[in-house]
């Protein structure tokens, strides 16, 4: 595998990934700016805009119909949050030249159907067309919806309005249901040209071999968009509060949440990597194999880490009446680490799983382009064999003392409809 990445006129950043054993040609354009409230939906609808049609196939219908000619290739679009940041995202995915039947250009094709999206999209009047516009709109809609409908991703979206009230990552990726609604065929435009313009901009191309017409197709295209970047910070420390505050709604569901978020200000991401590894994020956790297994407080009980921010969360699924049990013992299993109380077989399951995750990365086109995105945003460029290398550098030593840099931030609970006396 080979990785270099270039950086481009217009403060943009082309890297390629090539690796002869892949079949299919990745191009992935990422579009970085600030989360906000007033921009989330529009920008997640100026973007996905651009995956349902172009200036020369002008339905979806077209456009399907000839990326099912390009031997089925792909493309899409999607938008996420990354702490305080939204990154948006036009894909394109298609099969190789050399196993093309007939020897047909396919990389020609779908370069050229890329080019289209980004650079002469389907605008009439200064404004998105309205049929395939509402077509992204109901997608989004329902991807909201989905969110909603999924209590325990809810739950951790609410959480996470609590955690950072007052921060960008308060906000959701797609912005609210309300706000989503109210976005016009015009207001995604504008949206639109506003993020080529001003958003930073990654472009990843992950091959089997080098193809030249991919960089001069993004150079070519930017040459004729006036740029003036907004610089983005991809790391926000947040705040902890003074004291633990509780936040609770209520929904029709059987099964009550909780998610309880943690701060800290410690710089060793390493450990607190480790840590969160230890501590609920595999099967063999302590939360996992204590709270849920031995005592059976939850019906799962999971940590994350959310870098960028410095926080970790524990989410969970409990019974009203074991909401006070699960979170003191999920308190406890911390405390458990905090005093060191780590076996080695432990560090030796938290290696594992985390040398299991790191050597699936190059398996597809997409995890080398996550990967190395991922190290960007990070500042340090690693390859998967040097994080491990890092990981087994951790000592106990440095998982206590990050564990003792957590700090209870707030605790958001998803009641039942039930009587709460």
């Amino acid at each position: 595998m080979k990785y270099n990445r270039t950086g481009l006129a217009g403060d943009i950043g082309f890297s390629t990934i090539i690796d002869g054993k892949f079949k299919t040609c990745s191009l992935i354009v990422r579009f970085i700016t600030e989360l906000s409230r007033s921009t989330a939906a529009a920008n997640a609808l100026g973007i996905g805009a651009l995956s349902t049609s172009n200036s020369s196939l002008r339905t979806l219908a077209e456009l399907n119909e000839q990326l099912s000619a390009l031997y089925g290739s792909g493309l899409s679009s999607s938008a996420v949050k990354r702490g305080d940041v939204q990154v948006l995202t036009l894909s394109a995915s298609w099969i190789c030249d050399k196993y093309a039947i007939d020897g047909e250009d396919i990389s020609g094709g779908m370069l050229n159907i890329v080019r289209d999206c980004l650079f002469a999209p389907n605008v009439t009047d200064g404004a998105f067309d309205s049929e395939s516009f509402m077509i992204t709109k109901k997608d989004l809609l329902d991807r909201i919806d989905a969110e909603l409908n999924s209590k325990r991703t809810y739950a951790l979206s609410r959480a996470g309005e609590f955690a950072f009230r007052g921060e960008p990552a308060e906000n959701s990726c797609y912005g609210t249901k309300e706000s989503a609604e109210a976005v016009t065929a015009a207001g995604a435009y504008e949206a639109y040209k506003a993020l080529m313009s001003s958003a930073q901009i990654e472009i990843s191309y992950v091959a089997p071999e080098e193809d030249v017409r991919v960089q001069k197709l993004i150079e070519d295209g930017f040459a004729a968009v006036g740029r003036s970047v907004k610089p983005v910070t991809f790391t926000g420390r947040s705040p902890v509060r003074s004291e633990p505050e509780t936040f609770s709604d209520e929904f029709d569901v059987r099964q009550c949440k909780m998610v309880l978020t943690f701060k800290s200000a410690s710089e060793d991401v390493m450990a607190l990597k480790m840590l969160n590894t230890l501590f609920g994020a595999t099967p063999v956790s302590k939360l996992f194999m204590n709270v849920r297994e031995k005592l059976s407080l939850c019906y799962y009980c999971a940590s994350r880490l959310i870098t960028p921010k410095g926080a970790l969360m524990v989410d969970s699924g409990v019974e009203r009446s074991s909401i006070g049990k699960a979170k003191d013992e999920i308190l406890r299993q911390l405390d458990e680490i905090r005093k060191g109380n780590i076996t080695d077989e432990e560090m030796s399951s938290a290696l594992l799983t985390l040398d299991n995750a790191l050597t699936q990365v190059g398996d597809t086109p997409s995890s080398y382009s996550s990967w190395y995105f991922e190290r960007f945003c990070d500042g340090r460029q690693l390859t998967p064999e040097e994080e491990f290398r890092e990981y087994q550098g951790v000592t106990k030593a440095r998982i206590v003392q990050a564990a003792n840099s957590l700090a209870l931030d707030s605790i958001y609970i998803m009641y039942d409809k039930e009587d709460k006396e």
